[in-house]
This record gives structure tokens, sequence and C-alpha cells, in this order.
């Protein structure tokens, strides 16, 4: 571990503040071992983050070992339990919840570092399976050494050590850590290129993991450059609607394969495991496809839309489904308001005026829904939601924030800021209800 230290030593200055990820196996505790080390020489601070998946009978044990370590060590130790799991994917939310704890303990204490215990060999089988499943060129690469985000940065020390290097280790210092049965288990992918794959390559060269090393870090320098021509070259074809399409499409084909991963990228960071290039061939399709507004769902509730003119990943709330009763006034998800009102002379889709006999109170606010339909005023008949949009030209994007408002039987009254049902009364007429839908005051 000479090599790790040097890095370390290169790396921290004194009083240094680290939030470790550790599990109690033998690659996290062999990365905590050694920054003990270095915390008695420069004064550091190391907060111990340990989670507990609650899949197995020994996690308790383990998190009590852990918790043990830290008291003897003087260290910070923060403990996460996750009590259930709401992703169809198990390894996926897993891995999403850690990194939110993660993230939320780095902002806690004002921390520099994350550092996590993955190494060599871990870093073979995310390439392998990444080549096996398709992904971009950063994909491709696995996971850097030394990954920069907003406020701090992820740091893997241990990339350039096998797994045998770190059990050597620990039998040499003779520490205790805690085996995961479950990672011999061929149920998991990674787990049948560790037992199936690695050993013939290391076969080959016992210093595989370096030469691996080598490919991630020549491939990285590659999209660096790749990400920075695509990043000005984006500059020219969109505003704030998005990237425009009829502009994308001329692109020379790498070109635009290109664009498509790198606004990919921006969103998924880190998380490139969910992303193949089957995402980026379904976005290509649709851009290049005769529908006005279409969409391409991706992982973690995201959507590439083609909007009209223009493409755009947006985030899908997953509780965007509301229903409330209106009483005097109400502010939205959309940060707009519906509320009751004395008087107005505007007689634009943003007022409404009922008369409280023609229809069934209370007054209702809901999200759309599908098949909805309403009876547009002065149009003799229902129409669809969906169609109206259709007809204003309204993106996707934009139509998830329009409310709906109806009354106690759900006859759908108005769609406020594009149309009035039947229901909505002249202003010389009878009624004694207007509806008013404004922006929140700020």
């Amino acid at each position: 571990m000479k090599r790790v230290l040097l890095y370390l030593n290169a790396l921290l200055k004194e009083e240094d503040t680290i939030v470790v990820a550790t599990s109690g196996g033998p690659d996290s505790m062999c990365l905590l071992n050694l920054l003990c080390e270095l915390k008695r020489k420069l004064n550091l601070k190391l907060i111990v983050a340990h989670v507990n998946h609650n899949l197995r009978p020994e996690s308790r044990e383990e998190a009590e070992f852990v918790a043990s370590v830290c008291e003897s060590e003087n260290l910070i130790y923060e403990y996460m339990e996750i009590l259930e799991y709401n992703d169809d994917n198990l390894e996926n939310d897993a891995r999403t919840k850690r990194y939110e704890f993660f993230n939320t303990l780095v902002q806690k204490y004002h921390a520099k570092y994350l550092m996590t215990a993955h190494h060599g060999d871990d870093l073979i089988e995310t390439i392998l399976m990444r080549l096996s499943r398709g992904s971009s060129l950063k994909g491709y690469s696995g996971f850097k050494k030394e990954y920069a985000l907003r406020n701090y940065t992820i740091i893997r020390p241990l990339i350039t050590e096998t797994k045998q290097d770190i059990l050597s280790y620990m039998h040499q210092h003779n520490l205790k850590y805690y085996v995961d049965e479950s990672n011999f288990s061929d149920t998991y992918t990674r787990n049948r290129y560790r037992k199936n794959i690695l050993p013939p390559l290391k076969q080959e060269n016992k210093n595989i993991h370096q030469k691996y090393l080598k490919f991630s870090e020549e491939l990285n320098e590659a999209n660096n450059f790749i990400d920075n021509y695509i990043k000005e070259l984006i500059k020219t074809i969109s505003n704030e609607s998005g990237i425009k399409v009829d502009e994308l499409i001329k692109l020379d084909t790498f070109l635009l394969k290109k664009v498509i991963e790198y606004t990919l990228n921006k969103i998924y960071i880190d998380d490139l495991f969910l992303i193949s290039d089957k995402h980026t061939n379904l976005i290509i399709a649709m851009l290049k496809s005769n529908k006005s507004n279409s969409q391409v769902n991706l992982p973690n509730n995201y959507q590439a839309l083609k909007s009209y003119n223009y493409y755009k990943i947006v985030k899908i709330n997953k509780e965007e489904a509301y229903e409330y009763i209106l009483d005097s006034e109400l502010v939205l998800p959309n940060h707009m308001i519906i509320k009751k009102i004395s008087n107005s002379r505007n007689k634009s889709n943003f007022i409404l005026r009922l008369n409280s006999k023609d229809i069934k109170l209370p007054l209702k606010v809901r999200s759309r829904r599908n098949g909805d339909k309403i009876a547009v005023k002065n149009l003799g008949g229902t129409k669809k939601i969906k169609d109206i949009y259709i007809d204003e030209k309204i993106p996707i994007a934009k139509r998830r924030e329009i409310p709906v408002v109806t009354d106690s039987n759900d006859t759908i009254l108005w769609l406020p800021g594009v149309k009035k049902s039947k229901f909505d009364v002249e202003s010389n007429g009878i009624y004694d209800i207007i509806l008013s839908y404004e922006e929140e005051e700020k």
C-alpha cells in the first residue's frame, strides 16, 4: 500500500475533513486503516459513514463492528439504515440512497473529500460490464480516481491496487473485517465477471488492472476533449427552450450521438451504469421522427423530450398527481395560485365566472388524467384535453403544470390560462363565483 500512502500524503493537507464510506468489508477497512495512519500525522477529521442495507442477518453485527472501530480510533461515526426499497432495481435504489446519505454528511461536516474503497478489480469489472451492455465513451472508461463535484471531490485511493493486494495488507496487519457472502453469489452480474472472467485475465498479466487504469484514463482524456467541443457546439444551436431539433439532425451522425451522450452525462454524472447505447439510439430515433411531441423514458424518473423543435431532458416527479378542495385560495405545485376574487373585468382564460346553481360544489383542483375531456365554451361539444394542448402547441413539459378545475362531480370547468368550459358565464350574466389564476407572490 506504499503507492496509496504516497498518493494520499501528496493529496491531503493538515486538518482536512473526509467522509469515508465504510461497510466493514476488507476494502473499506483497509482504506480506513490507511487514513487513520495519516490522521495522527495530519490531524485529519474522519467521518465514517456506514449504511445498513438490512439485506443480511449479519448487517447489525457489522454496523456494531464499524462503530466499535470508530470509538477506539476516536472517529465520528454516522449510521444510516435502509428500511425499505422503492425501486424495481434493488442495487440501483440502494446505491442512490447510499450516495444521498454520503452527500448529506459531506454538507453537514463541510468535508473536502468523500472517499470510497473501489479498487483496480472493481474498475476492470465495471469496464467489461459496460462494454457488454453498451455505453458512451465516458461510460466505457469506468470510474475516475478523482471526480470533482461542485462542493467536494470523490476520491478512490485504492484504484491502483487489486483485491489480493488489499487482502494481503489486511492479513499482514492482522486487521479484522467482515465478508459479505452475497459477493460470491452468481445472482449478481458483477460477481460472475469477478469469478469467471477476471482470473483468466490475471493469468495473462498479473498487472492487468494497471492496463485497464491506463485505458480508463486515455478514454477520459479523449472524452474531455470531445465534451469541450460539444459544449461549445450546443451553445450555437440552443436557447432557453432547449436544443433545436432541426439543427441537431443536420449534424454528422457521430456529432449527433455525442451531443445526446453529453446531455445524458450531465444528468447521470457518476451514475452512467444506468445508461446504455439503447437510450441514446432511442433518443436519436425520437429526434428524427415526424412526431412534434414525443418522449423517451429514462432511469431515475427522467424523460428525454422532443417538444416541437426543441430537445431537453427533464425530471419527472412521481408524486405529480394531486387533487385539492378549493376553498378561497390554493397555491399549486407549479407556484401559481387559484383564488376566489370579488370582481374583475378581465375576459381572458385566466379568469373564470361560475353560477353555483349550474354546478355541484365544492370545487376541486387536480392534475390531468388520461382521457380527460372538457365541454369547451362556444364549441358545441367536448374535446380531449390532450388534443387541446396539441392544437395550442403547448410543450409537453408545460402540460404537466397546468391544473384542471372541476366541480365535485368531476365535471371539468376550466383549464386555467388555456380554455374555459361552457359553464363560464359572460361578465354581464348572472354569476356568484369568480376565480383567478395568477403567479404566486415571491
